[in-house]
């Protein structure tokens, strides 16, 4: 038999040493894989959190013009007293 048959200890070696690091790559990837859909299922929750606290801004600050309008009215209506 030709001596190629039989894998020489080196190059089994450098073999087993080639399948180590192509498993860790594989299991890197997929850690990243579920790392990356992670990230976007909080960045998305976070964009959703933002909108509902630009619409709560929003109204609050229509709260606060009305309630401003009314307080000045309020006042108008103090001062006439006074002075009529």
């Amino acid at each position: 038999m030709s001596q190629s048959m039989f894998p020489v200890p080196e190059e089994s070696d450098t073999l087993s040493s080639l399948e180590e690091r192509i498993q860790r790559a594989i299991q890197l990837v997929s850690r990243l894989r579920q790392e990356k859909q992670t990230a976007l299922a909080e960045a998305a929750q976070a964009r959703a959190e933002a909108e509902r606290a630009q619409e709560e801004l929003r109204t609050l600050q229509t709260e606060r013009k009305q309630v401003r309008a009314r307080i000045e009215r309020l006042l108008e209506q103090i001062d006439e007293l006074n002075n009529g």
